[in-house]
């Protein structure tokens, strides 16, 4: 049975750009709602076909979460950014990076962390150096 009321989708105007992103992000949290539980199922039984349907049932919905997310860089061009800041921001994170070095790369707006200091330390955490490896300073 549907959760949600069937006139809920019924708008009496069109959404401005900055709406649609917000109902495209209640659709994608529906869609990883649903792989979440398709899994669970998946997990709950040894029914063979049962988990092959449920696998792809649940493939179906990464595929829906992927579009809506791909849309939603369309709409919402600061999310976009954010994302392709993304992976950098995840091996300045990894190598221990400190906060404000990793606040810098989305700072600068080019993907490059802001200030030589933060770039000459990029991917090396302050306390692992050449020096520090050698017993030196």
């Amino acid at each position: 049975m549907p959760q949600t009321p069937p006139a809920h989708f019924m708008v009496p105007r069109k959404l401005t750009d900055s709406e649609l992103a917000q109902a495209i992000r209640l659709d994608l949290e529906a869609e990883l709602d649903a792989m979440n539980l398709y899994q669970s199922h998946i997990d709950a039984t040894d029914h063979a076909l049962a988990k092959k349907v449920l696998a792809y049932v649940r493939d179906d919905e990464r595929e829906h979460a992927a579009l809506f997310n791909a849309l939603l860089r369309e709409l919402d061009p600061q999310l976009a950014e954010e994302e392709a800041a993304a992976p950098e921001k995840l091996k300045l994170i990894e190598s221990g990076a400190s906060e404000q070095e990793v606040a810098a790369l989305t700072e600068s707006g080019e993907g490059e962390p802001a200030g030589d200091e933060v770039r000459s330390h990029r991917f090396v955490p302050r306390e692992l150096t050449v020096g520090s490896l050698r017993g030196g300073s």
